[in-house]
């Protein structure tokens, strides 16, 4: 057995709703790390 990581970026999505889906999907998954979390900014001309 062959051992991957990989970068998901997601947007509106807990860590627990990804790895549902992903094991929904057939995945499996040993874990999932919050590396980094980024504030959207706003587009200018809309509140």
């Amino acid at each position: 057995m062959t051992n991957i990581n990989y970068v998901v970026k997601v947007k509106d999505a807990k860590l627990v709703d990804v790895q549902k889906a992903l094991q929904q999907a057939g995945i499996q998954v040993r874990s999932i790390l919050e590396v980094f979390k980024e504030e959207e900014k706003p587009v200018e001309g809309t509140k």
